[in-house]
């Protein structure tokens, strides 16, 4: 970084010193009143928080790319019906997050839509194949990271070139309270969860410099078709799978595609709402992680205990005005 850069990081991060410098809840967060003027590039917005979240930010004046597989489909149909008679600034296009070249291709629709390298991109497909580890075959296994994972990072190395060089942008990257807390028979879940939270943190501290920030969204349990697609992946796993990788697992296995969902209360609208209140304010005094739950924050401690390791282990050496503007510390 050069000397100009590391007085406006530090800056920006000693004005910043709120209650948000730690991870936040998302009703710490100033609520959106619009968001106009911003264009808004969403993955998975077939169902779920990407669906209600591409209203949300459109009904707030954005321009919102919901981008989503397979289609033609119901659901895009749907979101331009309600677009249409609601005038809302809302377009679809078609990305497979798991495949290079649609990404590439769906990202290069959003620019010609948006004039230019979108806002904001949220990260917000993904998918879970539960059972215990072992009974993760291959094909489950690189589904699961090849959406969760990988699928972020095509999107990243579309946006980030632009977004670097214009010197703004928003990444907003949908993790989970399992990045951080494990909960034994959701197979690759946890470990993909995991790795989105230290590609976001390593990605926070390498675009600092670019003025491009970061935020990592936290969501609990809410009631989506997140559940019922889950259901589906896993007993299709589990028709496949030796008995030899079920046995001995007692319910972890024999619940595989059951269609057991958990009662989970919560509005799902919750996520929505952080996401838009995140990207409503003003760049570099965003958070960097968000946690939204209608049941409480189990991982908040371990956030805690993050951000002070590394602002201790990284926040005296070279990468110092990185991870303290990230941790929005004057420390």
């Amino acid at each position: 970084m050069t000397d100009t850069t590391r007085r406006n990081l530090m800056l920006a991060g000693a004005a910043t010193t709120i209650a948000l410098s730690l991870s936040g809840q998302a009703s710490a967060l100033p609520k959106a009143k619009n968001l106009e003027n911003q264009s808004i590039l969403i993955t998975g917005a077939s169902s779920g928080f990407g669906y209600l979240g591409t209203l949300h930010y459109a009904r707030l004046g954005a321009k919102v790319i919901a981008s989503m597989r397979n289609l033609p489909r119901a659901e895009a149909d749907d979101l331009l019906q309600i677009a249409n008679s609601e005038n809302l600034d809302i377009h679809v296009v078609e990305i497979d997050v798991t495949k290079d070249e649609s990404a590439a291709k769906g990202f290069q629709e959003a620019v010609q839509l948006c004039g230019g390298v979108p806002d904001v991109l949220i990260n917000n497909a993904g998918i879970a194949i539960v059972g215990p580890l072992e009974a993760q075959d291959m094909d489950a296994t690189k589904l699961a990271y090849d959406t969760n994972v990988f699928g972020y990072q095509r999107l990243l190395r579309q946006a980030l070139p632009e977004m670097r060089k214009r010197k703004s942008g928003h990444i907003i990257n949908v993790s989970s309270q399992s990045g951080r807390v494990i909960w034994p028979g959701i197979g690759h879940y946890c470990p993909t969860k995991f790795a989105i939270e230290a590609m976001s943190e390593t990605l926070a501290y390498e675009v600092a410099q670019f003025n491009v920030d970061v935020t990592v969204i936290q969501p609990g349990g809410y009631p989506t078709k997140f559940w019922p697609t889950r259901e589906i992946l896993t007993a299709a796993l589990k028709n496949r799978s030796d008995e030899a990788h079920l046995d001995g697992y007692g319910n972890m296995s024999a619940d595989m595609g059951s269609g057991k969902i958990p009662n989970l209360n919560g509005d799902p609208m919750d996520v929505p709402n952080a996401i838009a209140n995140a990207i409503a304010m003003p760049a570099k005094s965003r958070p960097f992680r968000v946690m939204v739950s209608s049941s409480g924050h189990p991982q908040a401690s371990i956030n805690e205990a993050n951000r002070n390791q590394h602002l201790k282990f990284l926040g005296r050496g070279p990468f110092k005005d990185a991870v303290q503007y990230v941790y929005r510390s004057n420390v």
